[in-house]
Order: structure tokens, then C-alpha cells, then sequence
């Protein structure tokens, strides 16, 4: 599974070896045109010919770039996602295999905030495989407390050098502005970077920064023994209470390539979907870990399908 590499919080390792064979293919790609252009005639064809690409491009690209519905849509889709029934949730169960790096147990003092439980999300909105993420944490936190102000996002879909990103334009949600509230847990989520390309860093621009408890923890567990060194700092990072954590996307961002908001939310309540299998898989993981947090309440969350979960975390 790709993941984001936080030592300069601009992209993931993947996406940066994806933006190097993007450099390499438009390189060896002007060469050729360079060595065949033995003519004006052929060099302003090129030109012309490029020049449309941009336009057509440009055109595409702002077709799918939306951030998401708003209104009456927004409401929709909302309620969907925060309110997938138990028995879809009970049926995906362990998501069909579509879960690939369910979380991982860890060991430390004990997490809390206002004397509940803490569960830490490090993000960004550029990055897809956190737009990933964040269908399943919206579907699992939402079985143990209300989301207020959870607005849409996609993905990016160039950098700041204007390179193509992978798995562009990915529908997701964004936590920089929603509240939530809890009598099991508190959650505390971080975007740290927007969607929008900042050219004068090749990256993208900041939006909130990390509190220096919290880089502690991302440098304490999101690196070595407990990930490989070249991927340590992946984001999305989350910290379940200091006893489980996450780094990286727990399934592959590509079962929500060409969706939109509404027809990923939709697909959540159909637990024989591939989309359902996936979101609604990791959703169930990542109830169980808070149930271990929690001491297995509310039932309602903590399900005797989750609670078989908890012993392969």
C-alpha cells in the first residue's frame, strides 16, 4: 500500500517516485519530438498540438475537481456515511480481503484527552490515501459519537510543479473544520496541508499545524520497528489511544477512482460492493481497536463481529 512520507509533509513516497517517471516520461518524451522535428512546419504542429492537450486538460481537470456537494446533497451524503446500518457493518465484517494493513498494536503510556481515550489523526487533504482513510474513520467514529460540520474534499490532482498525482481527484471528507463529540473518546484530527498546489515549494499550501506532542508521537511510532524505514512518517497516521495505530491507507484508494460522493455513500450500505468491502471492512477494524479502548462499549459498536476482530489487531 502506497503511503505519504512526512519528512517533508509534500507527498508520499509512492507519489514522489510516481512524479520521477512522470519527469522521466515527459523528458524522454521531448526528446523525441526534439529529434524528429526536422522542420517548422513540424516543430509548430507540435506546438499547436501541445497547446490543445493543455486546453482540453485544463478543461477535464476542472470538470472533476469539485470539493463535493453542498446543501441538501451534503446533508445526503452525510447521513449515509455516519449512519451505515449494524447489519451491513456485521455482513462486511472483515472486508473479503479488501483490507489490507488493518491496525497494528503498539505500547505506550496511555493516551487520553479530558480523561477519555485519544484518537489522533495526522492528514492532509491532498494526500488519496488519506481520502481513503477517511470514509472508514467517519463510519467508525460515528458509531460512538456525532460528527458537526464534516464538509467534502477530493484529492489532489497536480502538485505544486504541476506533475500528476496518483489517484487523483480522490472524493473524500475533510476534518479541518468539523467538530466531534463523544461520552467513549476524543478525537483530534490534523490536516496539515490543503489540496491546492503551492508552486513556490512544489508542494501544497499549509493549513494546520501540529501541535509538538503530537510530531512526538508521529516520530515515536510511524517509524521504525514498527514501519519499514522508507516508510516511515507515511500519513494518514492514527494513534489509537497510544495502543494501536495506523500508517497508511488501510485499503487501496482505487475502488473510489470515478465515483462521486454520493454513489461512494450509497455503495456503503450494499456490504457486497467492493467500495462497502473496503471502507466498511476498515471501519470495522478500526471499531475494534476503539472498542479496546473503550472496554467494548457502546454494544451497539462493539458487536460480537467486532469484538472477533479485536484479537487480529
Amino acid at each position: 500500500m502506497g503511503k505519504a512520507s512526512k519528512a517533508k509533509r509534500d507527498g508520499t513516497r509512492r507519489e514522489k517516485m510516481a512524479a520521477q517517471r512522470a519527469r522521466e516520461r515527459r523528458a524522454d518524451i521531448r526528446n523525441r519530438v526534439l529529434l524528429a522535428s526536422g522542420s517548422v512546419v513540424v516543430v509548430i504542429a507540435v506546438v499547436v498540438a501541445l497547446v490543445l492537450v493543455k486546453v482540453n486538460s485544463k478543461a477535464t481537470t476542472s470538470g472533476v475537481s469539485s470539493n463535493g456537494p453542498t446543501g441538501a446533497a451534503l446533508a445526503s451524503v452525510v447521513t449515509d456515511t455516519t449512519n451505515v446500518p449494524a447489519s451491513t457493518l456485521n455482513a462486511v465484517g472483515a472486508g473479503s480481503g479488501s483490507v489490507t494493513s488493518p491496525p497494528m498494536s503498539i505500547s505506550g503510556s496511555p493516551l487520553t484527552s479530558g480523561g477519555k481515550p485519544e484518537v489522533l489523526y495526522m492528514g492532509a487533504e491532498y494526500c488519496p490515501y488519506c481520502a481513503a482513510e477517511r470514509w472508514a474513520m467517519v463510519v467508525a467514529l460515528s458509531r460512538f459519537g456525532t460528527f458537526t460540520g464534516l464538509a467534502t474534499v477530493h484529492s489532489a490532482a497536480v502538485d505544486g510543479h504541476g506533475l500528476a498525482e496518483v489517484y487523483p481527484n480522490t472524493p473524500t471528507w475533510t476534518f479541518a473544520h468539523a467538530t466531534y463529540t463523544s461520552t467513549y473518546l476524543t478525537f483530534v484530527p490534523v490536516e496539515e496541508y490543503t489540496n491546492i498546489p503551492d508552486k513556490s515549494t512544489g508542494g501544497y499550501t499549509n493549513l494546520e499545524t501540529p501541535a509538538s506532542a503530537e510530531n512526538a508521537l508521529v516520530g515515536k511510532w510511524d517509524a521504525p520497528p514498527y514501519v519499514p524505514s522508507g516508510d516511515q512518517g507515511a500519513i494518514p497516521f492514527v494513534d489509537f489511544g497510544n495502543k494501536y495505530m495506523i500508517s497508511g491507507a488501510s485499503y487501496n484508494p482505487q475502488v473510489l477512482q470515478g465515483k462521486s460522493w454520493s454513489q461512494i455513500a450509497s455503495a456503503l450500505k450494499d456490504p457486497s460492493s467492493p467500495i462497502a468491502k473496503a471502507v466498511d471492512g476498515t471501519a470495522n477494524y478500526l471499531t475494534a481497536a476503539i472498542c479496546k479502548l473503550t472496554g467494548n462499549q457502546p454494544a451497539t459498536a462493539c458487536t460480537p463481529v467486532v469484538q472477533g476482530l479485536e484479537g487480529k489487531i
